[in-house]
């Protein structure tokens, strides 16, 4: 394996590392500068170098909270960080001197999860989905990235698991997400929005509590207390559970995977989430797909994004050697 550098870049923070032989170095870690794009620019190039330490690398991988054409790398959307319309494959390119390949961030992530804990493959289709602010996804079919015709597949959390087909339900425009999408029903905002509307309804619950004592009920919160055994806690983390498990069976139904990987910040739930979601999913799936596809904790957590992001360039290199 060549030295690469992989890129993970968030709306809070831009991780950094080198990947070779050796396996990953040092994480470098830096809030992300979102005042401009020039700026964010200026501090992609930096990371890198501090990744690199000195050592020479061959090409540099990126995830990015983005829809990407991923031939050109042009950011073609992106909500959370100052890069749309760049053509960041190029631009970086030009600044580092060598080949730079950029892809969404939960796509690369998908491709790390695709790898056991030596780097050696193994799975071969494997869809992720990732639980935070919003849900993002990413999808491995035979061993590589499933980007579809311009480089935005993988979006699952724009899915629509439950909205009402009725004659006069109309678009809601340009909002997102849209309502019945699995990310307005299962991200961690959802969860903020169940745990404070169980509060409400059950004021002596371990929620109602923290509630009247003035603290802002947030999803965590819920896990804590569903954890405890709170049954109003409990109740609201499975209406969560249930909406993502109707994303997990969507998938499977979709793209018949070996492997459901959960990850994302509402990964760090665990069994409350995974046991849940899982159980309901195979409520959903088709009779002759039920019992294939392993659904799972991400087994990389925070490290995904990064390693994915090397991932990728190692993959690249592979595929159009330098």
């Amino acid at each position: 394996m060549r030295n690469v550098v992989g890129v993970d870049v968030g709306g809070t923070k831009v991780a950094a590392t080198l990947l070779g032989p050796r396996g990953m170095g040092e994480h470098v870690q830096q809030p992300t500068r979102l005042q401009s794009g020039e700026e964010l620019i200026d501090q992609l190039v930096e990371v890198v170098a501090a990744a690199a330490e000195g050592a020479a690398y061959d090409a540099v991988g990126i995830g990015v909270p983005s829809i990407v054409r991923f031939e050109t790398g042009e950011i073609a959307a992106s909500t959370n960080i100052p890069l749309r319309g760049v053509p960041l494959r190029r631009v970086l390119g030009e600044r580092l001197g060598v080949p730079v390949f950029v892809d969404n961030d939960a796509t690369v992530a998908a491709l790390a999860e695709a790898h056991d804990d030596q780097l050696a493959p193994a799975s071969r289709n494997l869809v992720m989905i990732t639980v935070g602010t919003g849900i993002g996804g990413g999808v491995v079919i035979d061993g590589r990235i499933f980007r579809g015709g311009s480089g935005g597949a993988g979006e699952l959390g724009m899915t629509l698991i439950g909205l009402a087909c009725e004659p006069d339900v109309q678009p809601s425009g340009d909002h997102f997400p849209q309502p019945g999408s699995l990310e307005a029903l299962a991200a961690g905002t959802a969860l903020d929005r169940f745990a404070r509307a169980a509060a409400v309804s059950a004021p002596d619950s371990v929620l109602g509590r923290l509630a009247a004592s003035g603290h802002q009920i947030v999803g965590a919160d819920a896990v804590a207390a569903a954890g405890a055994g709170d049954a109003t806690a409990m109740a609201a983390v499975r209406r969560w559970a249930h909406a993502l498990g109707v994303g997990i069976a969507n998938a499977i139904n979709t793209f018949d995977p070996d492997e459901v990987v959960i990850g994302g910040g509402g990964a760090t739930a665990g069994a409350l989430l995974l046991d849940a979601a899982a159980a309901f999913a195979m409520g959903y799936v088709h009779p002759g797909l039920q019992g294939r596809a392993r659904i799972r904790l991400a087994r990389w957590g925070a490290t995904a994004g990064v390693l994915g992001a090397a991932l990728l360039a190692v993959h690249e290199l592979e595929r159009v050697p330098t």
